[in-house]
């Protein structure tokens, strides 16, 4: 059985559409689940930076008081 070419071109476009929907929903909920993991995975390190930093800001701003002229 032969198709009307119109007929054809539209249902493909149609299968295109549906396609690109559910292609981009599942890529994002893909994308989602790859940053949740490394965003989890990164929190340790990104804590113990957070704490060095916070830490030696804190020692020279002691030392930079205690050398101060009263």
């Amino acid at each position: 059985m032969q198709l009307p070419e119109a007929f054809e071109e539209h249902l493909v476009h149609r299968v295109m559409q549906r396609v690109d929907v559910e292609l981009d929903l599942r890529l994002r909920e893909a994308i989602a689940t790859v940053v949740q993991e490394q965003t989890r995975s990164m929190v340790p390190r990104l804590r113990e930076e957070v704490e060095s930093v916070v830490r030696h800001a804190v020692y020279e701003a002691v030392a930079q008081e205690l050398e101060a002229p009263r």
